[in-house]
């Protein structure tokens, strides 16, 4: 079993940031790969950011590079995104999502991913 939850969410203002946390119950965190989704209302849920389990492999979504930052601590079994200069287009429900894998190339963007918290609400006022 992996359980994920996630946190900080919340509702913040054009151009403001978050830090959205992750906790992972799981055993070996390590061997897992982890990713952020969202999901705003009417649409498809969306690739966001990609870690592998040593942070080596990381890949982040066009619509937030350089804005978006993604880590992890498997001492901690903990994820992290650190959301910078927050667009209202980035209001969505956001995922933590995990998958066994200990890749860390560019094929972690291909993976499917069979876990997931619960999500978070992000808003972003205009």
């Amino acid at each position: 079993q992996v359980q994920l939850v996630e946190s900080g969410g919340g509702l913040v203002q054009d151009g403001g940031s978050l830090r959205l946390s992750c906790a992972a119950s799981v055993r070996t965190f390590s061997n897992y790969a982890m990713g952020w989704f969202r999901q705003a209302p009417g649409k498809e849920r969306e690739f966001v950011a990609i870690i592998s389990w040593n942070s080596i492999g990381i890949y982040y979504a066009d619509s937030v590079k350089g804005r978006f930052t993604i880590s992890r601590d498997n001492a901690k079994n903990m994820m992290w995104l650190e959301m910078n200069s927050l667009k209202p287009e980035d209001t969505a429900v956001y995922y933590c999502a995990a998958t066994y894998s200990k890749i860390f190339g560019s094929a972690l963007r291909g993976l499917s991913y069979d876990y997931w918290g619960q999500g978070t609400q992000v808003t972003v006022s205009s």
